[in-house]
């Protein structure tokens, strides 16, 4: 596929990019700085970013998301990228970023509704109310962000968008919502969160 002058190649087992990944995308090329993206998949977010001038780290639990992502690089001749496997932040460097983006799994899912592709599994799966990798995120990433960093983040109207801000706002960040899109069962928007040198 390709977007905004990417040339992107697609395995079965890697998430395909979709109105959450535009959405995200279109943001993240508007950062400066070192950047985190966690969940990579294909790599479009992390590769958008990088090519306007940032350096980023994309991260994904799934193998095949971050050879798909690796080989998308080198296709587009984009070198001031790199992606690792992690859970999440388990294998990030110790370090702090001046902007961290994630597209969660989203999708509360039961046991029957699970796909049998584990690995393209864990781009949908946000377990039983949709919030299982979110609130992990969220348990960590303050930890990761530079004062007077910036958070992206999707969210959905299946998992608790109210949840998500009020646990935010907990942290000391302020919260804006630069952009959304509504569909017949949900409506996604892209959480745009600040904290100042004040609060960290």
């Amino acid at each position: 596929m390709e977007y905004a002058g990417l040339d992107l190649l697609l395995p079965s087992s890697v998430y395909e990019p979709a109105e959450d990944s535009f959405m995200l995308a279109k943001e993240a090329a508007k950062l400066k700085g070192n950047v985190l993206e966690i969940g990579c998949g294909s790599g479009i977010v992390s590769l958008a970013c990088a090519k306007v001038g940032c350096s980023v780290l994309g991260v994904d639990i799934n193998p095949d998301a971050v050879k798909c992502a690796s080989g998308n690089a080198t296709r587009n001749k984009i070198k001031s990228v790199r992606f690792i496997k992690s859970n999440l932040f388990s294998n990030v460097p110790k370090k702090k970023f001046d902007a961290i983006l994630f597209n969660p799994p989203y999708l509360p899912t039961s046991k029957s509704e699970k796909l049998a592709d584990n690995k393209l599994n864990n781009a949908f799966d946000g377990g039983k109310t949709g919030r299982k990798v979110l609130d992990g995120f969220l348990d960590e990433f303050d930890d990761f962000l530079k004062s007077g960093g910036v958070l992206l983040l999707v969210q959905s109207s299946l998992n608790n968008q109210k949840k998500t801000e009020q646990r935010l706002k907990k942290l000391g960040y302020s919260i804006e919502i630069v952009a959304e899109e509504k569909f017949f069962f949900e409506k996604l928007v892209l959480i745009r969160a600040t904290k100042s040198t004040i609060c960290d």
